[in-house]
């Protein structure tokens, strides 16, 4: 079978999304809080040496609907190594005493900082928590001496997540398709996890 031009097979077994990369070269104007931040109901703790266990947790509460898995796939050394490392810091988004949103900043470039994750938990998606911790983010990363912050979101993310990150001043500069193993093959995740995402076998 001769496929149209523009289009490429996907094997068995395998998910392929987009990825967009944005990036800011200046400090931004800032943007306001939602309201009742920053003396509302969240707030971000930065998590100092973080216990591997808790990091799994939250970022499986925070990730598994948008099939997060290339840490979940990673084994102890190989992921403390990662979020041990000098200029690696890890954020947790508190509420009612509960951890609900994750922040990792990489500073490892010089003058560099990268997004890695970024994300609150379902219950949480809509209600302001997500720009409460992105004014933070912000804040965080343009206190240091730095020309660019840099993250990326594909399509297997919310839908919103690129717009969400163009009002946060981000400019996307890239695109870039991504092909891998499908996660929930293997047992990485459930294969209930991220339903929008169809299971091709």
């Amino acid at each position: 079978m001769i496929l149209p031009d523009g289009y490429s097979d996907i094997s068995a077994g395998k998910i392929a999304a987009v990825v967009t990369h944005l990036e800011m070269t200046a400090t931004p104007a800032r943007r306001n809080d939602p309201p009742g931040a920053p003396s509302g109901p969240w707030t971000l703790r930065k998590v100092d040496t973080p216990a591997l266990h808790w990091y799994r947790d939250l970022h499986r509460r925070v990730g598994e609907e948008w099939l997060w898995f290339s840490r979940a796939r990673m084994n102890d050394p190989e992921l403390a190594a990662i979020i041990h490392a000098p200029g690696v810091e890890v954020y947790a988004l508190v509420v009612d005493g509960r951890d609900e949103g994750l922040l990792e900043l990489d500073f490892r470039e010089a003058g560099q900082c990268e997004l890695v994750y970024f994300g609150v938990t379902a219950k949480l998606i809509g209600s302001g928590a997500a720009r409460f911790m992105m004014n933070r983010a912000l804040e965080i990363a343009w206190s240091r001496d730095l020309s660019r912050v840099s993250v990326h979101t594909c399509t297997f993310d919310h839908p919103s997540a690129v717009a969400f990150y163009q009002r946060s001043r981000f400019r996307s500069f890239r695109r870039q398709i991504e092909i891998a193993d499908d996660p929930r093959l293997d047992g990485t995740l459930p294969r209930t996890a991220a339903m929008h995402v169809p299971i091709i076998e």
